[in-house]
C-alpha cells in the first residue's frame, strides 16, 4: 500500500515531451531561426535602456509592437516599481586633453550625473580623498577644476584569450555542491574556506562620503573623471541621485589609459588641461516598466498556471545592452516565435517578461512579485500557480546546463526534460546557487526559478562598457540557446507535475535579495 501511495504521488511528475516534438522545435529553432532579425532589432533599433529614461520608453514601445508582429498574445507594458531616481538621458558628450596637447576621450557620463554650462575648460588635478584631514587640504582649491580621482586599476598583459568557454573539468566541478569543505572551483582547484571580509567602518565611510558632497557642492569643480575601464573603452555606473535633489556634479568614466596618462603627467609636474561640454537631460519618471506577452494554456484545469521566461531589458546607456542584456532578451524573444509558429498550444500559459530595473536592484522583478505572488508578508493567488521561471543575463554564451538553487525536487525534471537537448550540449545540473539577477527575486521565496550555465565567451571585458553592441553578440550561440528553452518551457507547460517549492526557503521574507540561499542538500548529477 506504501508502494502505491509513493507511487501514486509521483506519477504525474518528470515527464518529457516527444521526440516528434522535440524534432519539430529543433528544426524550426536551427532551421528557421530569426535570431539575426531579432538581434538587430533588440540592438542596433531599440539602441539603449537606462532605467526610466526617454530612450526606455521608446524601447518598450517598440518591443511591444515587434511581439505584437511575432503574434503574441497581449503583448504590453506595464508598471512593476516606483523608481525615485527619475529618467536621465544623454544628449551630448565631448571630452579632450589640450595642455601639454590636444587628444580627444572616449568617455562615458555617470548616469544621473549633472551637465557642464556648455563648453568649459579647466585645469585638472589630482582629487584624493581618504580621511576627514584630506578635505580641509582641498577646501578652496578645487573650485574650476577638472577633478581626476585617484587611479585604482592598473593594465596587466594578460597571455589568456580574451573569450573563452567552459572546459568540461569546469562543468563537472559545477556538479558538485559547493558547500562541502574540499569542493572544487569552476576554476580548478579545491576551496579551502572562505577569506575574511576587510574590516571597515561603515559610518565613517558614510560620514566621509558626505562631507566629501558637501565640499563638491560648495566649491563646484568643474567635473570628476574616474578611470574605469580598459582598451581604451569607458566602463559605465551611476551617481546618487533621486527626483528633487539638486542636480550632481558633472562625471564621466575614462578608459584607465587616458586616465593614467593624465594622473602620471600631473604627478611629474606637467600642467594638465581639460575641455568637456557634457548636456544630460533630467525627467520626472519614477517608473519601473515590465514588458510581457504570452502564448495562453489550453488545458482547463491547468490553464491559468504560469511558466515564465525572461530575462532583463533595462541596460547601461553607453552601447546598445547587446550581451547585457539584450541577448537574453532576444533568447527568450525568439523561444516565443518558435512556439507560435509552430502552432503549439501549452497546457499551461506560457509568459515572456521582459525586467526593467535590474541594474538598478531587481526593481522589475521584484515588482512582479509584489503584484501576482508574494506581498506583505502572504501569498498572492499566482504564488501557487506559479509553475516555473527560467532566467538568461549572462551574456550570449551557449547554454551548458542550469543552476537549480539547491533545490533536491527540481533535478528529476530537468532530468527528463533535458533528454533531446542534450545533443546540443545542455549536459550539466548544478546544484548551486548563482545570483545577482532576475531569478534570485522569485528563488528568495523558495519558487522554482532558475538561471542557465553559460559559456562565458568575452562577456567580463565588454558588459557595462560602451562596446556593448551587436558586435559582442554570438548569433550562432543565441540560435541554439533558444531552441533550448522553448524546449524547456514546453516541457514545463505540459508536465502533469510541478517543481515544489525549496522547502528550505519557503519561510523567507521580503527584503534585501540575499546574496546565498539558505542551504537545502542536493546531489551532484551530469549527463
Amino acid at each position: 500500500m506504501l508502494a502505491m501511495v509513493f507511487c501514486g504521488n509521483q506519477v504525474f511528475a518528470q515527464v518529457s515531451q516527444s521526440p516528434e516534438l522535440a524534432t519539430k522545435i529543433k528544426d524550426e529553432g536551427l532551421n528557421n531561426s530569426k535570431i539575426e532579425e531579432i538581434s538587430q532589432y533588440m540592438t542596433d533599433l531599440v539602441g539603449s535602456r537606462l532605467t526610466a529614461s526617454k530612450q526606455k520608453r521608446r524601447a518598450e514601445s517598440l518591443v511591444v509592437k515587434k511581439l505584437n508582429e511575432i503574434g503574441l498574445s497581449n503583448p504590453r507594458a506595464e508598471f512593476a516599481a516606483e523608481f525615485t531616481r527619475g529618467g536621465w538621458d544623454v544628449v551630448k558628450t565631448y571630452a579632450a586633453m589640450t595642455q601639454p596637447y590636444y587628444c580627444a576621450f572616449s568617455v562615458n557620463p555617470k548616469a544621473w550625473s549633472g551637465s557642464t554650462k556648455g563648453l568649459v575648460k579647466g585645469e585638472c588635478m589630482i582629487f584624493d580623498v581618504q580621511t576627514k584631514e584630506d578635505i580641509e587640504k582641498y577646501r578652496g582649491k578645487i573650485a574650476g577644476k577638472v577633478l581626476l580621482m585617484p587611479a585604482t586599476q592598473t593594465y596587466n598583459i594578460s597571455f589568456n584569450p580574451l573569450a573563452s568557454r567552459y572546459t568540461d573539468e569546469q562543468l563537472e566541478a559545477l556538479t558538485q555542491d559547493n558547500r562541502v569543505q574540499g569542493a572544487i572551483s569552476p576554476a580548478g582547484p579545491p576551496t579551502a574556506g572562505r577569506f575574511p571580509r576587510q574590516a571597515f567602518d561603515r559610518n565613517a565611510m558614510m560620514e566621509l562620503r558626505q562631507l566629501t558632497n558637501d565640499l563638491l557642492a560648495s566649491e563646484k569643480p568643474l567635473c570628476i573623471v574616474t578611470g574605469r575601464g580598459t582598451f581604451n573603452v569607458p566602463s559605465g555606473t551611476g551617481v546618487s541621485y533621486k527626483v528633487g535633489d539638486p542636480e550632481p556634479t558633472p562625471e564621466v568614466m575614462m578608459p584607465i589609459e587616458d586616465h593614467g596618462r593624465m594622473v602620471r603627467l600631473i604627478e611629474k609636474g606637467e600642467k594638465v588641461e581639460m575641455e568637456l561640454e557634457l548636456i544630460n537631460e533630467f525627467t520626472d519618471d519614477q517608473e519601473v516598466h515590465n514588458v510581457y506577452a504570452e502564448i495562453p494554456g489550453t488545458d482547463p484545469k491547468l490553464k491559468d498556471e504560469i511558466v515564465l521566461i525572461g530575462a532583463h531589458f533595462d541596460s547601461w546607456h553607453g552601447g546598445t545592452g547587446a550581451a547585457d542584456n539584450a541577448s537574453g532578451c532576444i533568447v527568450m524573444t525568439e523561444a516565443m516565435r518558435i512556439l507560435h509558429d509552430l502552432g503549439i498550444k501549452p497546457k499551461r500559459t506560457i509568459r515572456l517578461a521582459l525586467w526593467g530595473g535590474e541594474e538598478q536592484g531587481l526593481y522589475g522583478s521584484r515588482g512582479y512579485l509584489e503584484q501576482y505572488l508574494f506581498k506583505d508578508q502572504k501569498k498572492l493567488p499566482g504564488f501557487d500557480k506559479f509553475a516555473l521561471y527560467l532566467n538568461m543575463d549572462n551574456g550570449s554564451g551557449r547554454f551548458r546546463g542550469i543552476y537549480l538553487e539547491r533545490n533536491d525536487a527540481a533535478f528529476p525534471f530537468f532530468e527528463a526534460w533535458m533528454k533531446y537537448i542534450e545533443p546540443l550540449g545542455f549536459n550539466y545540473l548544478s546544484p548551486r546557487n548563482t545570483g545577482s539577477t532576475d531569478h534570485v527575486s522569485f528563488g528568495m521565496l523558495g519558487l522554482p526559478a532558475y538561471q542557465f550555465i553559460q559559456d562565458v565567451l568575452e562577456y567580463n571585458r565588454t558588459y557595462h562598457t560602451i562596446m556593448d553592441t551587436y558586435e559582442r553578440l554570438s548569433l550562432g550561440d543565441l540560435k541554439i540557446d533558444a531552441t533550448m528553452v522553448a524546449w524547456l518551457a514546453i516541457c514545463a507547460a505540459n508536465d502533469p507535475g510541478r517543481i515544489p517549492v525549496n522547502p528550505a526557503a519557503m519561510n523567507r521574507r521580503m527584503g534585501p535579495p540575499p546574496a546565498q540561499a539558505a542551504p537545502a542538500q542536493a546531489p551532484a548529477r551530469s549527463r
